[in-house]
C-alpha cells in the first residue's frame, strides 16, 4: 500500500468529476451516434473514451507490476505507439473499444464512469493507490504521478474534443488540473517542433506554425 502523496492525487479526481459532468450533458445523449470532431469516431465513442480515463485509473492504481518503469510522462508519449505511428485509420477505430462501448448506450457509460470516479477517489484518499502503476497495453509502468498526469491530459484534451463535437463550451479546469497538462503539452511540442516553432506560435501570429504536441 502506498503512503506517498502527490498533488495529482487530489487533482485527478477533480478532472474526472468535470469530465463526468460533461459526459452526462443531454447533448451527448442526443447526439450519441453522430460524428464527433475526431475522424471516424462517433460522439458516443468519444464520450466513452473520455469516461475510460477514470475507469483505467480505478483498475490500474491498485495493481502490482513488475513492468519496467519509465522516467516520466514525457517518455510515455515519446514511445507510445499511437503517437509514433500517427492517427488510426477508419477500420482501426471501428474495431476499437470506444465504438464497442458506445453500443451499450449513454446510461451504461454514466454508471461505469461514476463508479470509477468513486473508486479512484477512495483509492487516492486512503493511500491505497500504488506508487508504480502498470500500463499493460504498452508494456511499461509509470510512477503514480506520471500515470495520473497522462490520464489528466487525456481528460483535458478529450473534454475539449467532446465539447466541440456537441456544440457546448469546453469545461474550465482549475489550475491544479490544467497547469500540469499545459506544461506537459508544451514540453512535448518543443520536443517535436523545437523552441522557435513554439515561440512563433505563441507570440507571432504572422508566422505561427502547426505545433501539435502529437
Amino acid at each position: 500500500m502506498s503512503r506517498s502523496v502527490d498533488a495529482l492525487d487530489s487533482a485527478f479526481p477533480i478532472a474526472a468529476a468535470i469530465a463526468l459532468d460533461l459526459i452526462r450533458r443531454p447533448e451527448v445523449s442526443e447526439q450519441w451516434p453522430s460524428p464527433s470532431a475526431l475522424p471516424h469516431l462517433s460522439v458516443g465513442a468519444l464520450a466513452c473514451h473520455l469516461g475510460r480515463q477514470a475507469v483505467r485509473a480505478a483498475e490500474l492504481l491498485p495493481m502490482p507490476t513488475d513492468l519496467p518503469v519509465l522516467e516520466s510522462a514525457d517518455n510515455h508519449y515519446e514511445r507510445a505507439a499511437w503517437v509514433t505511428e500517427g492517427p488510426p485509420d477508419k477500420d482501426s477505430v471501428a474495431s476499437g473499444p470506444d465504438e464497442a462501448d458506445a453500443a451499450h448506450g449513454p446510461a451504461d457509460l454514466h454508471a461505469r464512469s461514476a463508479d470509477a470516479l468513486t473508486k479512484v477517489t477512495d483509492l487516492l484518499s486512503r493511500g491505497a493507490a500504488l506508487d508504480v502503476v502498470p500500463i499493460p497495453w504498452q508494456g511499461w509502468s509509470l510512477r503514480r504521478a506520471d500515470f495520473l498526469l497522462t490520464r489528466q491530459l487525456e481528460v483535458v484534451v478529450h473534454s475539449d474534443d467532446l465539447a466541440v463535437s456537441i456544440g457546448v463550451p469546453t469545461p474550465e479546469f482549475p489550475v491544479d488540473v490544467f497547469d500540469p497538462v499545459r506544461d506537459l503539452l508544451i514540453r512535448l511540442a518543443v520536443r517535436r517542433h523545437g523552441q522557435s516553432a513554439l515561440i512563433s506560435a505563441l507570440s507571432r501570429s504572422e508566422r505561427a506554425r502547426d505545433i501539435s504536441a502529437f
